[in-house]
């Protein structure tokens, strides 16, 4: 009879388990800041109402300090950078950042903290709270803070006049069903954040123009942006009207967003700004903003062309643009990065970019605003949830705009690009999966690669043969229609690889266990395709 009663107490338990529902967490952050651009520096204050949605209650909190990732030689951002040949070449000489003035506070008393044991990770702290937090409770976290500005590298930094602030405030790490999420910046492996509110106020010096996550809610600002974007965006040909600051030392803007896993601002001197609405099918219009460079020969003219384009297109595949705004920064040369997304705004830093190349760079940055904002999977765990499916839909749009693909530029004989676009792509994969070394399986964390390269290609591209090959056997139209009922469950989620799996499977009716299998598979998809 014991051995009974034990065995259906732990049925029980075990249902209890399985049956508990999904959550995450709730953050609302308020930060204001000043940027100096003498000393490349920012001083602010933040904010953060955090509320525990989970079953636990939380006696700490791991924060993200990802400016101290770029402080020394030991991080490890700079341990990777330097262990990967490829990735180190590009970076050529690293400058060092910082943020130090932290003084946190729990609902208005002194909190205490602790270093990560990992001495690499002097990015990550935990914040101790001084009365547990229970399930279903909020906290008021405050702490001032300074970032120092490494030159630009990874990411984040200044070059010249420019400023990308990104990685910039101290964040909380996702928690979840897995628990703490408290890894270190990286420059081979992105983020995964709690999805939040913002209200940020940035102070600075009047001649900067100001791009950002958000609505700008300054609005003698977003009228001239939009007045003189609107100009030339109209008139192309003629040079383009210029930012007309107003006449005191410093300004003060502000923006909100919500429901976004991320805060980034870029702000230069000598942006041209271009400015159009992107119309939905289903009516909604969103506000399109391109800031480029001031160049005799530039190639951004038509880039807000290419940021209307993307939108609808991925609207039209994947589910409807969400966020108010989409943005788009033209950011220094720089031969590591083609551009870095962020929800509503990317950074664009491709240094020898064609029209062709520049328009799939803007549209796969652009695409991030769903797999990645808008579908908060976990990038340093399962890259291809992002980068992959991203790449997906890029070289679509590539193929049907252009008969092209960023992977093969120039290269593509004029034969091949002469075919309709469904067999121009199948030309393509082909030429892919016999032809590209992908040795390793897709669904490794992002940190285990050998190399970026490796990444790089594992991550996005064998990642978008892995979904050719799912469209190849049951038809683009019910591959659509996967990705649409996976949009629509978990927008604004996180979602795991069984939730994708879940509901691509309820959206065509069949099992993809094998399919999914081969996102474990090392080398090539011999057979498959």
């Amino acid at each position: 009879m014991k051995s009974i009663f034990l065995t259906l107490c732990l049925v029980s338990i075990l249902a209890a388990s399985a049956q508990t529902p999904y959550w995450q967490q709730e953050l609302r952050f308020t930060i204001h800041a000043e940027l100096n651009e003498t000393e490349k520096s920012i001083t602010a204050l933040q904010t953060i109402v955090y509320r525990n949605n989970s079953p636990d209650t939380l006696g700490f909190i791991w924060f993200h300090l990802w400016p101290n990732a770029y402080k020394t030689d030991s991080t490890a951002l700079m341990t990777q950078i330097r262990n990967d040949p490829a990735r180190s070449a590009k970076q050529g000489a690293a400058g060092t950042g910082s943020i130090e003035g932290l003084a946190f506070k729990v609902n208005d008393l002194p909190a205490q903290t602790e270093a990560h044991p990992n001495p690499q990770y002097i990015d990550v702290v935990k914040l101790l709270l001084n009365t547990p937090l229970k399930p279903g409770d909020s906290i008021s976290i405050s702490t001032p803070f300074k970032v120092w500005f490494p030159p630009y590298f990874s990411r984040s930094g200044y070059a010249g006049t420019e400023f990308m602030a990104c990685q910039w405030y101290p964040k909380p790490a996702v928690y979840d069903q897995a628990g703490w999420h408290e890894f270190p910046y990286l420059d081979m492996g992105e983020f995964y954040s709690e999805y939040a509110d913002f209200t940020i106020s940035l102070t600075l010096p009047s001649q900067y123009v100001v791009g950002a996550t958000g609505t700008l809610e300054t609005p003698e600002e977003l009228k001239q942006y939009k007045d003189l974007g609107s100009r030339n965006s109209a008139e192309r040909r003629k040079r383009p009207a210029l930012y007309t600051p107003p006449k005191k030392a410093t300004k003060t803007l502000t923006w909100r967003a919500t429901h976004v896993p991320d805060f980034a601002w870029f702000a230069d001197k000598d942006f041209i700004i271009q400015y159009d609405t992107v119309h939905l099918a289903n009516g909604k219009v969103i506000d399109a903003f391109s800031y480029f460079h001031d160049k005799k020969k530039t190639i951004w003219t038509n880039s807000i062309d290419f940021i209307k384009d993307a939108v609808r297109s991925y609207s039209h595949w994947v589910g409807e643009y969400e966020y108010p705004t989409v943005q788009v920064v033209e950011g220094p040369e720089n031969s590591s990065s083609g551009g870095m997304e962020y929800p509503m705004i990317t950074l664009i830093t491709s240094p020898d970019a064609n029209e062709e190349a520049l328009d799939g760079v803007i549209t796969h940055e652009v695409g991030h605003n769903w797999f990645m904002s808008m579908l908060g999977s976990n990038e340093r765990s399962h890259t291809w949830m992002d980068e992959g499916l991203n790449t997906y839909y890029q070289f679509r749009y590539e193929a049907e705009k252009y008969r092209g693909n960023s992977i093969f530029g120039k290269t593509i004989p004029a034969n091949i690009k002469k075919l309709p676009a469904d067999q121009f792509l199948t030309v393509i994969y082909q030429v892919i999966n016999e032809n590209l070394p992908m040795k390793s399986a897709m669904d490794i964390p992002a940190d285990q690669f050998p190399d970026s390269n490796e990444y790089g290609l594992v991550s996005y591209v064998k990642t978008a043969l892995w979904m050719y090959i799912l469209e190849s056997a049951i038809g683009r139209d019910k591959i659509d229609l996967a990705v649409q009922n996976y949009f629509d469950k978990w927008k604004h989620k996180h979602p795991q690889p069984a939730d994708m799996q879940a509901a691509f499977e309820e959206a065509i009716g069949e099992d993809l266990d094998t399919f999914f299998e081969l996102t474990k598979k090392e080398g090539k998809f011999e057979g498959q395709f």
